[in-house]
């Protein structure tokens, strides 16, 4: 056991030091992003390399059904083979015992990987990228909202009772002020992200009612979609701890701004460790604006994945804080896609069309998808757009069903994503939106049942 603990990251070995390890999670990520898997002594951890779970946790939809997608084999639930990242070793501090979190990768019998698997999706996105060359960079942004607790869905979602005893305020964005009424929340939040070992650029206060933005620095794309995996287990518990929930639905309050997780990107060269979308003499590269291009001609097939559920649509509304196209332009916040204020080496391109409710491995590779379409493709985007985006054409789509129709059609995101995930992807979503609409809303009672 000692030796094997001395080869842990160091943030796992601090959070041991001194104590004897209990438990260890052994966790893997399904489609909505939730962590599946098991928890088993640490002294049987040790031993095994590892362990089993059934391809069906990928055909499940978020409310708990399956959708028809194992394929010609039928429905019989083939074990995978679950095998540790040690790499990925990391406390879980909230737990009554001393409990390490350690990510699995997912092959089958013959070592193959299997294609669904989220965190498999973005390596094989990533690969792509060094194929050619090219070392993928991403910096993530997470907004989310601390609301009331709620156990009730029939009730409306509140914002939570701050430190003054007041509920959270809207339009309050960046003011310390609000941020120091969660402050017992946040500081839960740093607290278990030290004991992780993970580095958190910033917390502000957004524009919704207790809603807060977290950024993380900037780096490898496997590694950053683990930390926000992570990270949203560990703010939930945080928030849980001071009498509130933590939610990372799209658009959890009507009237109020929705959640996004903005994506940084930028490419590195392999060789020289240059960013590419920077020339010699510090001007954009053709790079540069081929992965504009990709992003342009290939999001909207990839909205399905980076806003996958029927809720993820309320966000895009006009003039509340989320796009509503494709435009692109230089420090403009009201384009999909914007270009951040920055030195020559840190060149960047923000996607700003994700929501916070997405899969982070699949919003991530999505995204780097369409980037990497747009860089071999070599094509330019439109014309910068100036002014309020606002005021454009909408161009992405509106609903979850038109979504899935775009990323059906879409072969070449397909093929760079993989066709196997493409299929299952499409299978699950559509049974989740068959599910949602044998629901009756409130609304329809209201206005519908006498009235029509």
């Amino acid at each position: 056991m000692a030796d094997w603990i001395e080869n842990l990251p160091e943030a796992a070995r601090t959070y041991l030091d001194g104590k004897r390890l209990d438990e260890v999670e052994c966790i893997v990520s399904d489609l909505p992003g939730i962590a599946r898997g098991k928890a088993v002594p640490a002294t049987k951890f040790v031993k095994q390399g590892y362990f089993h779970l059934p391809d069906s946790i990928f055909f499940q939809t978020i409310t708990g059904g399956w959708g028809e997608a194992a394929g010609d084999g039928g429905f019989i639930e083939r074990d995978m083979i679950l095998k540790p990242d040690m790499s990925t070793a990391t406390a879980a501090p909230w737990t009554g015992d001393w409990t390490l979190q350690v990510i699995h990768d997912a092959y089958d019998r013959d070592d193959n990987p299997i294609p669904f698997s989220p965190r498999n999706v973005l390596r094989r996105v990533v690969q792509l990228y060094r194929d050619k060359g090219w070392e993928p960079v991403v910096a993530p942004e997470m907004e989310f909202f601390l609301v009331a607790r709620n156990i009730d869905p029939a009730h409306e979602i509140k914002p939570m009772m701050g430190r003054s005893g007041r509920p959270a305020a809207a339009r309050q964005a960046y003011s310390m002020t609000a941020v120091d009424e969660f402050g017992p929340v946040i500081d839960d939040i740093y607290d278990f992200a030290e004991a992780q070992g993970f580095e958190i650029d910033g917390i502000t206060q957004e524009g919704g009612a207790g809603q807060l933005e977290i950024n993380l620095a900037h780096g490898d794309p496997i590694k950053l979609a683990d930390e926000v995996f992570h990270f949203k287990r560990l703010i939930r518990e945080a928030a849980l701890r001071h009498d509130c929930f933590a939610t990372f639905m799209a658009k959890p309050i009507a009237n109020e701004p929705g959640s996004a997780m903005h994506i940084h990107h930028s490419i590195l060269d392999i060789e020289t460790g240059q960013n590419i979308f920077s020339g010699p003499q510090g001007g954009e590269t053709d790079a540069f604006f081929h992965f504009i291009a990709g992003l342009q001609n290939h999001l909207p097939s990839a909205i399905a994945v980076i806003a996958p559920y029927v809720n993820s649509y309320r966000r895009y509304v006009k003039d509340h804080a989320a796009p509503i196209n494709l435009s692109w332009g230089r420090d403009n916040r009201t384009t999909g896609i914007r270009i951040p204020l920055s030195g020559v080496s840190a060149r960047r391109v923000e996607n700003r069309l994700a929501g916070m409710d997405c899969n982070p491995y699949l919003g991530i590779a999505a995204s780097l998808a369409c980037g990497y379409l747009g860089l071999v493709e070599e094509l330019r985007p439109d014309k910068q757009f100036k002014g309020d985006a606002y005021d454009g054409e909408e161009d992405i789509p509106r609903d979850l069903s038109r979504a899935l129709d775009l990323f059906d059609e879409a072969d070449a995101l397909q093929a760079v994503l993989g066709e196997e995930f493409g299929r299952v992807y499409s299978i699950v979503k559509r049974t989740e939106y068959e599910e949602f609409l044998q629901v009756i809303s409130p609304w329809e009672r209201e206005h519908l049942l006498m009235n029509v």
